[in-house]
């Protein structure tokens, strides 16, 4: 595709092809209550997260996504507020605090960032709801519509975020708008050296407004990261039409699950292929890659086998894309949506820590990301399918040059019991990076590699 980024880049912001992100909900992660007092004094609760920065970073994450942070009435995604840090986490001192924390940890920092839509409390909602067609702001707002009563009793109709009139769509082809809005995102570039913006429901943000914002950006910093959170569609549009350099994706995500719910590993494999193979459609690009967010399942509850979740994590930091990590999952933590709400997905990460219930499963990721770090290949390499079947997989990353680490074969097993994967034509004699006491060697007229890969394990093979 003609995007400029080279095979496996994190897009016009190269460092992000190498990057190991770690998603904090910030509302969740430091136990904020529900619903916000507007009349009550900050609480200092960020620093709770700023506290167990080590532990972060132990893990081997090298990016911190954080937020939504701004003046909220509830979830955060309701934002009244663009320039106030959320009184339930504390004052801006706070939130520069966990900044210089992360950087001289040597992290870079993401913000969420919610710019689709503002929450009923926002003071140019409140105006129009006075004033209705006299407001100074009502080309702020997607739909309005005064002929019509509308849903929430306010004589008037408007658009809201796919139906929920809580959240009411901003106008972005309204040009005193679109400057509000990027001149924020512009504004906190400056006021905190954040490196990115994850940007919500970018799928249903008008193009036109994201390449504005773009640039702007990247104007301050040209190695400034924007992903897209886009659920459905082609994710080329958002890095083609919106200037950004990758999106979330969505449609791995579910294949990484279900592939292993179902003894399908033909799911994910498809998915892999008709992204990044030969002809894939997203070959060249670097999306966010999860097993799970603050908007989904926990992977654990998700998951049929919790044994399931060593093959699980093991594919995600060796298929192609940015890894992102939800906070406490890493210890297994269980969480399902129930009753329209995400509360059980985003509880406190003290609470999750102290009934970590998969104690090994950080360490086993600790070890994944550390070999991910040192394999060029698993970072910025091709990928090339090599064998699958319903609870086996097998894949090849190639990066460029002829250094250590730039051909990996990786190898998966689902099952309950070892399993031997043959392949065909690959040659050569291997180690495995994530246990040094097995190496393998082709043999036989088709010169194949017969690998014993353990139950509900992988093998990461490094040529010896």
């Amino acid at each position: 595709m003609e995007d400029g980024n080279a095979a496996g880049s994190g897009g016009r912001a190269p460092w992000a092809a190498d990057a190991v992100v770690y998603h904090a909900y910030a509302l969740g992660y430091c136990g904020a209550p529900e619903r916000n007092d507007p009349a009550a004094e900050p609480v200092p609760r960020l620093r709770e997260l700023t506290r167990r920065l080590d532990g972060i970073a132990a893990l081997g994450a090298d990016t911190l996504l954080v937020g939504p942070l701004w003046e909220s009435s509830s979830h955060g995604y309701d934002t009244v507020e663009f320039d106030r840090l959320d009184r339930r986490l504390g004052t801006e001192g706070d939130l520069l605090e966990l900044v210089a924390a992360a950087r001289a940890r040597g992290m870079r920092v993401v913000f969420d960032a919610v710019l689709n839509h503002a929450g009923r409390e926002h003071p140019w909602f409140r105006d129009v709801r006075t004033r209705r067609e006299e407001s100074p702001f009502r080309g702020r707002f997607a739909g309005l519509d005064f002929s019509r009563p509308g849903p929430r009793g306010d004589g008037f109709d408007y658009e809201g975020w796919a139906g929920c009139h809580d959240l009411v769509k901003f106008g972005h082809r309204d040009g005193e708008t679109r400057r509000v809005l990027v001149g924020e995102a512009v504004s906190w570039i400056r006021r905190f050296g954040i490196s990115g913006l994850r940007l919500d429901a970018a799928d249903v943000i008008e193009r036109g407004f994201l390449a504005e914002l773009a640039a702007a950006c990247r104007a301050e910093d040209p190695d400034f990261w924007l992903a897209g959170e886009a659920v459905h569609g082609d994710y080329r549009e958002l890095v083609r039409d919106g200037g950004l350099d990758c999106a979330t994706n969505y449609e791995c995500y579910k294949g990484l699950w279900s592939s292993l719910n179902d003894a399908n590993y033909h799911e994910i494999a498809w998915s892999l292929e008709r992204q990044y193979g030969e002809a894939g459609i997203y070959r060249g690009l670097s999306h966010l890659a999860f097993v799970d967010n603050h908007d989904v399942d926990r992977a654990a509850s998700t998951l049929r086998k919790r044994a399931h979740l060593y093959p699980l994590y093991a594919l995600l930091f060796s298929m192609p894309g940015i890894p992102a990590i939800y906070y406490g999952s890493e210890y297994g933590a269980e969480g399902r949506r129930g009753n329209g709400s995400d509360r059980a997905l985003r509880r406190p990460m003290a609470e999750i820590e102290s009934g970590a219930s998969e104690p090994d499963l950080a360490r086993a990721i600790a070890r994944f990301i550390e070999a991910r770090k040192r394999l060029p290949a698993l970072r910025r390499g091709t990928y090339r399918k090599l064998h699958v079947a319903a609870e086996t997989f097998a894949f090849e990353r190639l990066a460029e040059g002829n250094g250590p680490g730039s051909r990996v074969v990786a190898l998966f097993n689902a099952s309950d019991a070892e399993a031997e994967i043959r392949l065909e034509g690959v040659g050569g004699s291997w180690t495995d990076v994530l246990d040094g006491g097995c190496r393998v060697e082709a043999g036989g007229s088709e010169n194949a590699l017969a690998v014993r890969v353990p139950p509900n394990w992988t093998r990461w093979l490094v040529e010896a």
